[in-house]
């Protein structure tokens, strides 16, 4: 903003990225990266050979409870688990090297944000949304699906600039402009005025104050 840039922001919200993760293009990554022999053989053998089954618990009589078939299970690590973010990076590592060199991403887990800058207003238009169609393409190519009701466009302004609604579009879904969005546990606003997440921490102070 100091260079008069135009800066905006695509949070990113994936649908169940760490149940969706490919098996198969995981293990072909970690050996890419030189993740290979008895130690490749230890990774599959944690992923793979798992099955799982649904069970629908009608009422207390076990008799009556209904279950599918056992099925293994091809993609998804376990939840819960210390390598799953991990290998959630990992999968995802190779990600930015989609990005034209103007833009820049960053990927916390399943937390992914894509900063872009722009000099005019159409030009910094189209950058938006071939930037978001590079990713979604690469999303489709990795069997990762974008959550387009949760996924958010900022772009940040000083205070005495009055912000155009930019139209930030794949197909026929449009990303939602947002003045704020929460990230990594902050409240972050189109000024980076943070009164929006010092309120809310100010509540959570107050209430707990209350409490004792």
């Amino acid at each position: 903003m100091n260079n008069n840039l135009k800066i905006g922001r695509i949070f990113c919200n994936l649908q169940k990225a760490f149940d969706c993760m490919d098996h198969k293009i995981l293990m072909n990554k970690l050996e890419f990266y030189g993740i290979e022999e008895k130690l490749k053989t230890l990774i599959a053998s944690y992923l793979t050979g798992r099955h799982q089954k649904v069970t629908l618990n009608n009422n207390s009589n076990t008799s009556n409870n209904s279950s599918s078939k056992w099925k293994m299970i091809k993609n998804g690590i376990p939840q819960g688990s210390i390598l799953g973010p991990l290998f959630f990076l990992l999968y995802i590592n190779d990600l930015p090297k989609i990005i034209t060199k103007n833009n820049s991403m960053v990927l916390f887990a399943d937390d992914t944000s894509l900063l872009i800058t722009g000099f005019n207003k159409l030009d910094f238009n189209i950058n938006i949304n071939q930037s978001l169609h590079s990713i979604i393409s690469w999303f489709n190519s990795n069997l990762l699906t974008l959550n387009f009701d949760k996924t958010h466009y900022v772009e940040f302004r000083t205070k005495n600039y009055y912000q155009i609604e930019n139209i930030v579009r794949y197909e026929h879904k449009d990303i939602s402009n947002s003045t704020e969005t929460k990230f990594l546990g902050l409240i972050i606003d189109e000024t980076l005025s943070w009164n929006q997440h010092i309120e809310q921490i100010a509540t959570k102070l107050c209430s707990a104050c209350y409490a004792l």
